[in-house]
């Protein structure tokens, strides 16, 4: 078996482990239900594959060192910490302050959702948002080594097995996240205005999370 050969051990362990650590609620989750519920599902969907891209630059980094230089440097730390941090809270104060389109008029319409993002800026979010955060790149690094043998012949590669393992886990994860999300906002059928304050909502906590990073330590 490919993993057995690399030196990785407890390979179910690891699924399991990442599945529910996916799972938790973090920026990532609170993007992909925002764009769903007020976008649809593909919106959902593009943030999603834009975090799954941000968790490949991360495991990559991982792989190749970057990311212990980075938890070695504390200057290299913060400064990407505070670019995570600035960019959360951008994005939660641009969700605060966006405006709800004007009603139909046609007193029969319904009244118009929060405006759309294009796919492509959904995509960048989610990159953004995984990319400059590096407790991500600090949690591959404690985590994944964990189930790579000491005496494996190839950590690099057993790094990306496992970081490509975890990521599609992920991904299933956020795709159905989007799914359920984005079904849920069409079958209740959620005012517009009850959109926009839940849009809002996820920029206040966008806002908190980005506050929280900027305050963190690097350990």
């Amino acid at each position: 078996m490919l993993a057995t050969s690399l030196g990785i051990h407890d390979l179910g362990l690891f699924i399991v482990s990442g599945l529910l650590l996916n799972i938790t609620p973090g920026p990532d989750s609170l993007l992909i239900m925002s764009r769903s519920a007020t976008q649809g599902w593909r919106a959902g969907s593009a943030a999603a594959l834009g975090i799954g891209t941000g968790t490949l630059v991360h495991v990559l980094a991982g792989a190749l060192g970057l990311s212990a230089l980075l938890a070695a440097s504390a200057t290299a730390f913060v400064v990407v910490k505070l670019l995570g941090a600035a960019y959360l809270v951008w994005l939660g104060l641009g969700m605060l302050w966006q405006r709800r389109p004007a009603a139909a008029p046609d007193a029969g319409e319904a009244t118009p959702r929060p405006a759309a993002l294009a796919l492509w800026a959904v995509f960048r979010q989610g990159l953004l948002t995984n990319v400059l955060n590096p407790k991500v790149a600090l949690f591959f690094l404690a985590f994944v080594p964990q189930f790579i043998s000491a005496e494996a012949p190839h950590k690099g590669l057993a790094f990306v097995l496992l970081g490509l393992i975890f990521n599609l886990n992920g991904m299933l994860w956020c795709h159905a996240l989007a799914w359920f999300t984005a079904g849920a906002s069409r079958r209740i059928r959620v005012p517009a205005a009850l959109l926009s304050l839940l849009n809002r909502s996820m920029g206040a906590l966008f806002l908190a999370f980005g506050v929280r990073l900027a305050m963190s330590e690097s350990a």
